[in-house]
């Protein structure tokens, strides 16, 4: 019944010609479930930050997997963590030594200690090989708080879903992305988005097709009604009209 996609948004307004500071992001996984050619949410940056660890991220080698080294969940929904319990025991080893950190708001860390890392549906990799030295770390991240790795900062937003849940705004010195994460209609993401100076590419999450829009608000979702034409791929550096 339900089947997410991604739209992509990308800005060309006031794009530099040259520039060293560019971002690789690879769609893994886009679908509200599984099947045939159907993997759920999950897009890595470059070759070390994934955003949401959904049933994608199994398209990635043992070496590629070992290479992650940031995990940002936008909510605690199966299909954006359903890879993260089988990821750490895919590169175990490469992680004794240099653990995982998943940054998440701590309603999200919550529900993972509570749910799933607790010894009945998985081991408590929290704890393992030791507690003082685990293969996983979970690192909270409140709306409003942002964290710097390599080069990128990502900026955590509040957005409005059935559970507590987050976007990212992705910045380096001249590129910013925006993911919306499962949302709704909020008037919390787009205020961020309009103050950043540009918006290159802007990631959409929506769940349902049009003849189901009447579920989308129970879900705490969006459905892929056409973008108004103020959100032309020519230029989104200014978001206006009324996006979800």
């Amino acid at each position: 019944m339900r089947s997410a996609s991604l739209v992509l948004l990308q800005g060309r307004a006031g794009r530099p010609d040259t520039g060293t500071n560019w971002m690789k992001l690879r769609v893994l996984g886009c679908s509200g479930g599984i099947g045939a050619g159907l993997k759920t949410t999950s897009t890595l940056i470059d070759e070390d930050l994934l955003i949401d660890a959904g049933t994608g991220v199994g398209d990635l080698s043992l070496d590629q997997l070992a290479r992650i080294r940031h995990v940002f969940l936008t909510h605690s929904h199966i299909d954006h963590i359903a890879s993260l319990p089988l990821m750490l025991d895919s590169v175990y080893d490469q992680l004794v030594q240099n653990p995982l950190m998943v940054h998440a708001r701590h309603e999200t860390i919550d529900a993972l200690r509570k749910h799933l890392f607790n010894d009945v549906l998985w081991p408590d990799f929290t704890r393992i090989p030791t507690a003082e030295n685990p293969v996983i770390r979970f690192s909270p991240l409140a709306p409003g708080e942002s964290v710097q790795v390599g080069e990128r900062t990502l900026l955590s937003v509040d957005v409005r879903h059935s559970v507590p849940a987050v976007g990212y705004v992705l910045q380096t010195a001249e590129r910013t992305v925006g993911f919306s994460g499962d949302t709704t209609t909020n008037k919390t993401l787009w205020p961020v988005l309009n103050a950043c100076q540009r918006v290159d590419v802007l990631v959409i999450e929506v769940s349902f097709p049009n003849s189901l829009e009447e579920l989308a608000p129970r879900w705490g979702t969006t459905v892929r009604r056409p973008w108004p034409k103020t959100w032309s791929a020519s230029s989104i550096s200014r978001i206006s009209g009324s996006p979800p």
